[in-house]
């Protein structure tokens, strides 16, 4: 389980639109990387979207911002063109950065048990040292959580 202080692991992982990206290519930017379960449910578009309103005012702050599921490259570039998404969404198929970053969980709903991928997101400084951590994340007011903690670091 990654704790608050230590290193972002790194990954490359292909991304909607058919490019790479690599975590540690971000370095000497803050890096704002969202977790979420599946394209195009309620939950997960409403979080894209915020991210994707919020994007200037995260860039102006020094942050990227990357969201990641399970979903393939191309079911994240149907989700981003039915919804006008500008968020970076990376296509983890392997579940081996979820596994690395402690959000591959087993899950219950209506009495049946699931492994899935628990909302989450890491806040990664400018030198890929994670400096903050939100787990089970309710969709409301969190991306502006997250910028006002991007805008406190340095």
């Amino acid at each position: 389980m990654i704790e608050t202080g230590a290193p972002a692991p790194d990954f490359t992982l292909p991304r909607d639109g058919g490019d790479t990206i690599t975590l540690s290519d971000l370095r000497g930017k803050k890096v704002v990387l969202y977790f979420y379960p599946k394209d195009d449910t309620s939950a997960c578009t409403r979080e894209a979207l915020d991210f994707s309103e919020a994007l200037a005012t995260f860039e102006a702050a020094g942050a990227r911002v990357l969201g990641v599921s399970r979903d393939t490259v191309r079911r994240h570039d149907n989700f981003r063109d039915k919804h006008g998404l500008d968020v970076p969404l990376l296509s983890d198929a392997e579940d081996e950065v979820c596994e690395d970053y402690g959000v591959w969980v087993e899950k219950k709903m209506y009495g049946r048990s699931f492994m899935g991928i628990e909302r989450s997101t890491f806040l990664i400084d400018a030198d890929g040292l994670v400096q903050r951590i939100w787990r089970k994340v309710k969709v409301p007011g969190h991306v502006a959580e997250v910028l006002s903690a991007v805008k406190a670091l340095p």
